[in-house]
């Protein structure tokens, strides 16, 4: 097994799980904020490798995103935030412990907008651009095709107008890159999202539940809303097929018998459209209440 460890006793290092976190980029600022909002406080000095999580037998390795599924399949780290694409990529030999909802995108082949072409079947013997080699030779197979490949680490959409590719294999979030470069999408090889995993060693297993447990009530937290509001007692029926909760709303009885409050989690993305029927069965003083964790 490779060991990654920490400056500091040895033996002690060993006790704690080995976390991988991106180093830098988007994807970092998303893991150590997901990683503050469950509860874990730590401190990274001077950009350095390694920071240990205080009352929790946790310590963050910080790495290249597309290190982490190998370094985690390897044994040189125990869990790791990643994207699922660059665990497919390097055929890593890891479990998925859950998925963060977040950092969503499509892989696909791109073509010029005024490419004769229909089907990724038809790039046999092309030439295509992509940081992901090994998902897009796969992909390619299941067609019968094969292309060369050119791989590259960075950026890919400008391969085609250089003349270096006939198409492209890359990442779509919004498609305004593919635009202002005059591509569109030929066909997608798959969706893909961040995701937390863990090698089959299973190390310090009862600190991994333990931080997925907390992780999930982050993730479950942003997509739901707690909404309280009064409504007529004689509404409530109505009320209650509108926001039926995670379970089932909590209602108290106010001061006055015709009314009652409620309170109900309600998923975020329609928060506003409940709300309105609300006010139209009559109920008042509804207020939206934002939630940072929740254990359900």
């Amino acid at each position: 097994m490779t060991t990654l460890a920490p400056p500091g006793n040895q033996t002690d290092s060993n006790s704690f799980l080995r976390l991988g976190v991106p180093s830098k980029g988007r994807l970092s600022e998303l893991a150590t904020g997901l990683l503050n909002q469950a509860g874990l406080s730590f401190r990274r000095q001077n950009r350095g490798l390694f920071a240990r999580v205080s009352g929790l037998p946790i310590d963050l390795i910080f790495l290249r995103t597309d290190d982490i599924p190998t370094l985690c399949a390897e044994g040189a780290i125990d869990m790791g935030i990643t994207g699922s694409d660059l665990v497919e990529e390097a055929g890593a030999d890891v479990e998925q412990r859950m998925a963060f909802g977040v950092g969503r995108c499509r892989l696909a082949f791109c073509v010029p907008d005024d490419a004769d072409i229909t089907d990724a079947s038809q790039l046999d013997g092309k030439r295509i651009a992509t940081s992901f080699p090994h998902v897009t030779e796969q992909y390619l197979a299941k067609k019968n095709a094969k292309a060369h490949l050119v791989s590259l680490s960075g950026s890919v959409e400008a391969m085609i107008r250089l003349g270096v590719a006939d198409a492209i294999v890359d990442l779509v979030e919004t498609g305004s890159t593919l635009a202002a470069n005059r591509l569109r999408i030929l066909e997608e090889i798959g969706h893909y999202e961040t995701v937390l995993v863990q090698n089959d060693s299973h190390r310090c297993q009862d600190v991994a539940d333990r931080l997925v447990s907390r992780l999930e009530g982050v993730v479950l937290a942003r997509d739901y809303s707690l909404v309280e509001y009064n409504v007529p007692r004689a509404k409530l029926s109505e009320a209650e097929k509108i926001t039926p909760g995670y379970n089932s709303p909590t209602i108290n009885s106010l001061e006055d018998q015709q009314w009652c409050a409620v309170q109900v989690m309600v998923r975020r993305k329609v928060v506003v459209e409940v709300m309105e029927k609300l006010k139209d069965i009559g109920a008042s003083g509804i207020f939206e209440m934002t939630l940072n964790n929740c254990r359900l």
